[in-house]
């Protein structure tokens, strides 16, 4: 018997801990986290990682920003050492 798809049909799919923005202008990067902090909201993820490496600062500086000011964002912080220290920021979502 043929498979039979009841609408609608849900698809989950699977989202990662960590975003690299490596090498991405602000411009670039910002539309990029938005849609990784949605995904992870609604995948339940409740900590992930943003990498947007050291360089001249400005990346960290628009991550943490747009961070402030995101209503799934509980806290933001530097990650440890094992997941990139200043080069990363851990963030928990909120439940």
């Amino acid at each position: 018997m043929p498979f039979k798809a009841e609408w609608p049909v849900t698809v989950v799919q699977e989202v990662a801990d960590e975003l690299d923005l490596h090498g991405k202008t602000v411009e670039e990067a910002i539309p990029l986290l938005d849609r990784f902090l949605e995904d992870s909201y609604n995948a339940n993820k409740r900590r992930v990682w943003i990498v947007h490496g050291k360089g001249t600062g400005a990346l960290r500086r628009a991550v943490n920003q747009r961070l402030r000011n995101y209503r799934f964002v509980k806290s933001h912080v530097a990650a440890d050492s094992r997941r990139g220290g200043d080069g990363a920021t851990q963030v928990d979502i909120v439940d």
